[in-house]
């Protein structure tokens, strides 16, 4: 056999490997959390939104929810700002929400411009439309920091709708709160909030590390699969640390509420959603229920 045909053959098994999960999760809702080095590196931003593109067109109804931090701490020092962080949360004044606002809201349209360049439609929504995300004001350990807001209530009438018309939702973290006062809102946070919301099947967080590992410096401890009861071990145990921490808090807290599966992956892999979603083996950490089937073992 000539290695042009076993060139073919091996795209033909890649295709076939992946059958079950396209019939799997035909229909099913996932939400892709987008943050980190892959919404800065142009090249990487086109092959994420390759990848969401993909599982729309071969039936998953994907909901983005990006977030901008990078974006927002670069635009605060340029107007001559100093950004400020409590307990790792961003403090948020009149000044830098207006700055996170506009911000948020560039990057939402340029998504939305290499979604609809890619063949599919798109609609880029702020928290503050329609009412989709109410929140209260948020607090760290008791301290204020600013307009920072926590998710109490998703409109999910308004995903439903654009859902069920075909349209692929880009979402902007930024919400209400029952006085009409603009805030702010973790992307991590609003991610899992809508998942939640909308009993999404899978809950994909894009992030600068390659997933959940028992000892960070040990880049063989890297776990492909947590059941919730091993992950809240590890916590207990001190494995788990710094940001990692809120992020596995927040995929618990989905997985309690309806979601089926979480997964952390490095977005600086490229094309690593349809690696973790069509793979046998995955490439990051999926998170899933107690009583939930070991997907890589079935």
């Amino acid at each position: 056999m000539n290695s042009n045909m076993e060139k073919y053959l091996s795209k033909a098994e890649v295709l076939i490997e992946a059958l079950p999960y396209i019939q799997r999760f035909n229909r099913k809702i996932i939400v892709v959390k987008y943050g980190g080095s892959a919404m800065v590196d142009e090249e990487l931003k086109r092959r994420v939104i390759e990848d969401v593109t993909l599982l729309k067109l071969v039936g998953f109804k994907p909901i983005i929810v990006h977030g901008g931090g990078k974006e927002i701490s670069n635009m605060v020092k340029r107007l001559g700002m100093e950004p400020k962080f409590i307990n790792g949360l961003r403090v948020t004044d009149a000044e830098t929400m207006e700055v996170a606002e506009m911000v948020l809201g560039k990057v939402n349209k340029s998504l939305v411009q290499l979604v609809e360049s890619l063949g599919v439609r798109a609609i880029g929504i702020s928290g503050k439309d329609g009412g989709l995300l109410t929140v209260e004001k948020k607090y760290s350990n008791g301290e204020d920091i600013g307009f920072v807001g926590e998710i109490t209530d998703v409109n999910t009438d308004i995903l439903y709708d654009l859902l069920e018309k075909d349209f692929l939702p880009i979402i902007c973290p930024i919400g209400l709160d029952k006085d009409f006062q603009t805030y702010n809102i973790n992307a991590d946070d609003a991610a899992c909030a809508i998942a939640r919301a909308m009993k999404a099947e899978k809950l994909a967080f894009l992030t600068d590390i390659e997933g959940v590992y028992k000892d960070p410096k040990d880049p063989d401890t890297l776990i492909s699969e947590l059941l919730v009861s091993e992950a809240e071990k590890l916590m207990e145990e001190g494995y788990i640390g710094g940001g990692m921490l809120p992020k596995l808090h927040n995929c618990i807290d989905a997985i309690e509420n309806g979601v089926s599966r979480v997964h952390i992956l490095d977005g600086r892999i490229p094309h690593c959603l349809l690696l973790e979603i069509f793979t046998n083996k995955g490439i990051g950490t999926a998170i899933l229920k107690d009583d939930g089937s070991r997907f890589y073992h079935e």
